[in-house]
């Protein structure tokens, strides 16, 4: 017997507590899932109100915007990473149904991790696959023989410190220790110093705002 597909969990709400997102990508998927499948009219008519009876939890305000264009309400968006929408979660009335999370392939362990230590049921379900651009090494070529050395490398993801990382430090060569590294998070963070790396800053919130603001501090002279 084959496993149940999204669009089937998805049109069962009454099955689960909830629903969480952590990346755009989920949200994608999910939108994808029901066109697919020819679940989006019923969708509209009654599943996104079904859940919205719910709770919606997400990982910061890209993710909720793409949420709330589904027609669901999301919560949690000011949380901006996954251990402290773990709190937020723990923090709310839980349900004995199991929250349903669609995730990618690569997904970090934190969220799960606490929301099982405080007993709060979770069902994953990946439904989306990250993979490296196929032009990521001759982009980053082209940008060291037209730029030169970067003066910091900020990394978005620990998938992206995965995919990029051994082309960085080949460009690099000798001038790799002069670069400062920025994570936008914790768990990008910690994927980086399990590599070896210095984090000279992780940006207080997975924000343009305070990424640039972090930048320009690890920027300055005296730094």
């Amino acid at each position: 017997m084959s496993l149940p597909s999204l669009s089937e969990k998805l049109s069962h709400p009454e099955g689960f507590g909830g629903l969480i997102f952590t990346s755009p990508r989920a949200v994608e998927a999910v939108k994808l899932c029901l066109e697919k499948d020819n679940k989006t009219e019923a969708w509209e008519k009654s599943l996104k109100d079904r859940w919205n009876a719910k709770s919606v939890y997400v990982v910061g305000s890209a993710t909720a915007s793409l949420v709330n264009k589904i027609g669901l309400d999301a919560e949690g968006a000011g949380s901006g990473n996954a251990e402290k929408l773990a709190e937020y979660i723990c923090s709310k009335p839980s349900s004995e149904l199991p929250l349903l999370f669609p995730c990618g392939t690569i997904k970090g362990d934190t969220l799960p991790k606490i929301l099982q230590d405080k007993g709060i049921p979770m069902e994953s379900m990946h439904v989306y696959q990250t993979i490296p651009h196929p032009g990521i090494q001759g982009s980053l070529k082209s940008y060291y023989e037209n730029q030169g050395i970067p003066a910091s490398i900020t990394f978005f993801s620990p998938s992206g410190l995965k995919y990029s990382l051994e082309y960085i430090q080949e460009l690099s060569g000798g001038n790799f220790d002069q670069i400062k590294f920025v994570a936008i998070g914790p768990s990008t963070t910690r994927a980086m110093a399990a590599k070896g790396l210095p984090v000279s800053c992780t940006a207080e919130s997975p924000t343009p705002q305070a990424l640039a603001a972090g930048i320009r501090k690890v920027l300055k002279p005296n730094n």
